[in-house]
């Protein structure tokens, strides 16, 4: 079989999502990195409902990748405080926990997020 490493990063989501899920007190910070923007989302798996998204499309902003990914961060704390939540498990989807992902949780924990 031909090493890919699209394969690669979903075995590693789910070897994740085995041992992480999100409830409505303690959401699941969900992260998904493409070439150009970078997205996550505050899931109850409980419930199967996403509570709120935050987009580096929505918010027109200007710099690099990864300081558009601090500021995505930061938008998603202020919309998880406007819901009362203040932890979540973060849910980093399979990538490493450097550059753009690293960047995000930096933001999220700025903005007041705990995990």
């Amino acid at each position: 079989m031909k090493f890919k490493k699209e394969l690669r990063r979903r075995k590693i989501h789910w070897r994740i999502r085995k041992k992480v899920a999100g409830t409505a007190n303690k959401p699941r910070l969900n992260v998904f990195r493409s070439n150009k923007e970078i997205y996550c989302q505050l899931i109850d798996d409980v419930n199967g409902k996403t509570l709120a998204a935050a987009t580096s499309l929505n918010a027109k902003l200007n710099g690099s990748k990864s300081e558009k990914a601090k500021e995505v961060g930061k938008a998603i704390a202020e919309k998880a405080k406007a819901l009362n939540i203040e932890t979540v498990v973060f849910d980093r989807g399979g990538y490493l926990y450097h550059g753009r992902v690293k960047a995000l949780a930096e933001g999220a924990r700025e903005g007041g997020l705990r995990f």
